[in-house]
Formats: C-alpha cells, structure tokens, sequence
C-alpha cells in the first residue's frame, strides 16, 4: 500500500477504531485491503468465529465488513461459510 493511501486509511481511524464504513467504493477498498493486511494472514484459513472475533478490534459491525470482505474479493470462502481464506 502505498504511502498517500496508508494516509488516506489512517484518516478512517480515531483512537484505533473505524469511524464509519467508507461508502465511496474506492475509498472502501483502500481500506478492506488495509483490513484484510493486517488483520488475515496469507495462506491460513479462519474460522467465521475467527473472522468474526477479528473484526470488532475496528467497528463493531462485523458482519457488514465480512460481507465486504468476501464480495470484494479480499477474503474467499466456500458456500457453506465453513472456513475463510485472505485471497489477496
């Protein structure tokens, strides 16, 4: 990520917790890439009580980010939600 979008993420933030969910989809995935960085290591697979006791540490809306997550591509799952996979 580069420096101006680290800025930009960052500016999402107030005492470490997410403000608001970005609604401008370019901004929204500036930060669910930061999110997924930061939160998902590369290879390993998730539980969704994993998931889902990640995302609160950012916005108590866990479900709404894991929804962006997994449509936007940055998290993979199969049909039946049984384990959750950073694709990117």
């Amino acid at each position: 990520m580069s420096a101006t979008s680290t800025h930009e993420v960052s500016a999402l933030f107030s005492r470490g917790r997410l403000t608001a969910i970005p609604r401008r989809a370019a901004r929204r995935e500036q930060f669910l890439a930061h999110l997924a960085e930061s939160l998902f290591e590369q290879g390993r697979d998730y539980t969704e009580p994993e998931v889902n006791q990640a995302l609160p540490t950012v916005h108590e809306d866990c479900s709404a980010l894991r929804r962006y997550l997994v449509v936007g591509g940055w998290l993979t799952r199969p049909r039946d939600g049984s384990v959750y996979r950073r694709a990117r």
